[in-house]
């Protein structure tokens, strides 16, 4: 098959027809990882979003999600990273023809430049996991959304917990390319069970649901060999490891919230323990 062929056959899924609709090209060349188009289109087939909102793309690498979001709904986006610059990115959303919905920021994930209540919804796609595991960052994220705003992540996971906190050799051991797929990183990955434990104990959101993406281990083989038909891959394949796998322990798990009315304070302010008198 040709080579150009062979790569929409790979990224054209009938379960993702609004992402379907974009350039091949446009997405191969700014990818950051697993094809994040797919799985915020997975995302928003549960997170309501309508024209108007004021929404955060929290991690949202090269704003491809960001400028997905803006075109399929009509909402007002920031789009927030910290790798990439936001003069890199406003390049991207001018092209695209989004620059009055969306606004490109430069900012850590634990300090944010917002106003408490500001967001009417929060989204992150394949970022979460790494600072979302830390105990407190729910209830800080929640605070920037208004009272029953709405919170929605996706990002890699475990579909069930490592047998006596073991790597599967399949994921240890390098691939032929010499890459292997567990790397520390990987730690932060963590199950369904985990990830709904962790927010339904958090006062501050309520109706959580979490769930697994049906065959979320074959989108993710299938975009990992797209990038590598098209050379436009960043980092090695972790084709040959996921398809090794077939999904008993990789795959991706969606997690949607509401906030509450309860107050969330900003533990991770520098300020605050100036006011608590803490340095004293």
């Amino acid at each position: 098959m040709h080579t150009i062929e062979a790569i929409e056959s790979l990224l054209h899924k009938q379960v993702f027809p609004r992402s379907a609709q974009y350039d091949a090209a446009w997405v191969l060349n700014n990818q950051m990882g697993p094809n994040a188009l797919w799985l915020a289109e997975w995302l928003t087939e549960k997170q309501v979003l309508q024209p108007g909102m004021r929404v955060l793309d929290l991690g949202c690498g090269r704003a491809l999600t960001s400028i997905f979001l803006a075109r399929e709904f009509k909402v007002q986006v920031w789009a927030t990273d910290f790798w990439i610059t936001q003069d890199y990115n406003w390049q991207r959303i001018v092209a695209a023809q989004v620059d009055d919905l969306v606004f490109p920021i430069r900012a850590e994930a634990h300090s944010l430049p917002f106003p408490e209540g500001f967001f009417d919804a929060i989204i992150s796609i394949d970022a979460y996991q790494y600072f979302g595991t830390d105990a407190l960052y729910l209830g800080y994220l929640s605070r920037f959304l208004r009272p029953h705003g709405s919170l929605g992540v996706v990002m890699p996971a475990l579909m069930q917990p490592l047998v006596a906190g073991a790597v599967p050799e399949h994921l240890a051991q390098p691939q032929s390319n010499g890459k292997a797929f567990w790397e520390d990183g990987c730690w932060s990955f963590k199950t369904a069970a985990w990830w709904e434990e962790s927010w339904k104990r958090n006062s501050t959101v309520t109706e959580v649901q979490v769930d697994t993406l049906p065959d979320g281990w074959r989108y993710w083989r299938d975009f990992e060999q797209a990038i590598e038909a098209a050379g436009t891959g960043i980092f090695p394949s972790y084709a040959e490891a996921l398809d090794a796998d077939q999904g008993r322990y990789i795959g991706f798990v969606r997690a949607l919230a509401k906030r509450t009315d309860a107050p969330a304070m900003n533990l991770y302010d520098p300020a605050l323990a100036a006011r608590m008198g803490v340095d004293r």
